[in-house]
Parts: structure tokens; sequence; C-alpha cells
């Protein structure tokens, strides 16, 4: 049954988005459409990289590249096949078989989204810019301290796999920066402002294992444009709550 806050959380969302693309608008800044309704197995990678790879400082357009058109879209191309085979479960399906492919199918959602965002927020010239800024420093004592943190929290991942990312916490209305091991590891009630991938393939190709030189070029690339553009969506979203 949907609750009476369930209810207004929803139409509180959608007024509090529309209100954040007229606000944009009237800055004289480029609408982005909400996505439409994908059917179960017929995902495209339709991201595009929104920069110019060749331009990146300190990142390879040869590791971008393949990281985009083999780990990202490997990810889309995986989600659709899950999809695909539980469209075909029934009643009698095996619970080990529907298990199986519900962790794969969370692992490859969440794997398309993290890392349309990360690509989302790469491209810019690193500088913090916009409310964003004035927040982090609020909320973590300083920008400083804010980013100390998230570099320390990429570099535990170092030499293995997972995500950093900073996330508004719809459940309290903040800011927190978190870590994940895997592609399933979430907050389950927040929105990814920042999203730096951890996972070998985002930077074994330029820097082998020194994964603290990745950490300085992802920070050198920021786009903190669209970082404070993604802020201020989940504001709104979290005050019409």
């Amino acid at each position: 049954m949907i609750s009476r806050r369930d209810v207004l959380l929803q139409t509180g969302s959608a007024l509090a988005l529309l209100g954040v693309v007229g606000e944009s608008a009237a800055r004289g800044e480029s609408k982005r459409a909400l996505p439409a309704p994908v059917t179960m197995g017929k995902h495209a990678a339709v991201f595009p990289l929104p920069f110019d790879a060749k331009k990146l400082k300190g990142l390879s357009e040869r590791m971008v590249v393949s990281h985009h058109d083999n780990n990202y879209a490997g990810a889309v191309t995986n989600l659709n096949k899950v999809e695909d085979e539980l469209s075909r479960v029934r009643k009698d399906t095996p619970g080990y078989l529907v298990a199986g492919l519900r962790e794969r199918e969370l692992t490859y959602t969440n794997s398309l989204i993290l890392h349309e965002h990360y690509f989302g927020n790469l491209g810019g010239n690193g500088k913090p810019e916009g409310t964003i800024t004035t927040a982090l420093g609020d909320t973590f004592a300083g920008l400083g301290r804010w980013e100390e943190l998230f570099r320390a929290t990429g570099l535990s991942l170092s030499g293995g796999s997972g995500w950093v990312v900073l996330d508004y916490n719809f459940q309290w209305n903040d800011l927190r920066t978190y870590w994940s091991g895997s592609h399933t590891q979430q907050v389950s009630f927040g929105a990814p402002l920042l999203v730096m991938d951890m996972y070998e393939h985002a930077y074994q190709m330029d820097f082998g294992a020194a994964a603290a030189k990745y950490v300085d070029a992802f920070f050198d690339n920021i786009n903190w444009h669209e970082v404070n553009r993604r802020y201020e969506r989940a504001l709104a979203m979290g005050r019409a709550t």
C-alpha cells in the first residue's frame, strides 16, 4: 500500500525537479530532459562522453575511451541479458536462480548509474564552484577537510575495487561521503553528486598501481558545474520531502 508520505514525496520530488529546470532555464542554462522509462532488456549505452577525451589533464584518451566503451557499455549489455532472463521467471523458478538474477540486476543497474555519473562529473577544470562548495565547507569543517576525507577513502580502495561517492542523503538532508566495495553497496536513500571510480580499470592503463596519481588527476578534471547542478536538484527534492 502506498502511504500518504510516499505520495507527497513523489509529488514533491516531481515539482522540485520542475522548479530546478525552470530556474536553470531562467539562468540560460541548457535543459536536461528527464530520462524516459526503459523497457526491461532494452537499455542502450546512450550516455556519450560529455567532454573531449583528448583534452583531459593527466588522463589519457585511450584509457578513458576504453573505460567507457568496454566497462560501462559492458554493464549495459549485461543488464539487458539479466533483465531478459528475469522476464522468463515463473512461480516455479528455483529460488537460487531468482536470487542470483536479482543480485546481478542490482549490480549492473548500479554500475550503469555510477558510470554515467562518473563520466558526467569529469571534463571540468577542477576548480570548485557554486553553492556545493559552501555546503561542503559547512558540513565538513572546510572544503579542504572534505577533500582530504574523499581522497583517503579513494586510496583505501586502491589495489582493489569500488567507488567513492559524495551523496546527498535524503534521510537526513545532508552531505555524506560513502565508500562502496562493490556496485551493490550504496546508500538506500541518496543522490550521487560526485562519483570516483576506484576499480583498477579506471586508472591501471595510465598509472599502473599508482592510484594516488590517478586521484590527483581525477580532482584536476572534476566538472564542479555539474556537481553543483546535481546538488541543487537534490537540495530542491530534499526540501520537498
